[in-house]
């Protein structure tokens, strides 16, 4: 369970939404690409905030596992 990678071909320099909308704190803006990467990968496997951090993505680039019903996530 969590998410599994940012694919970061998709993830838009200079966004960061998806960090600013996980309260645990798991999500960084990597200030060399300025695009969001995972900073703690094995506190991202519980989270139970419902993916927001893939919900409020633009670009669609939060794959997760288990796919959640209404949006596009990979298995």
């Amino acid at each position: 369970m969590g998410i599994k990678r940012i694919n970061q071909e998709l993830c838009l320099s200079n966004c960061g939404l998806c960090v600013e909308e996980c309260p645990y704190d798991v999500l960084d803006i990597d200030k060399s690409t300025t695009k969001a990467f995972i900073r703690y990968p094995n506190d991202c496997h519980e989270c139970y905030y419902f993916y927001m951090c893939a919900m409020v993505c633009p670009a669609k680039a939060i794959e997760t596992d288990p796919k959640v019903a209404g949006y596009r996530w990979y298995a």
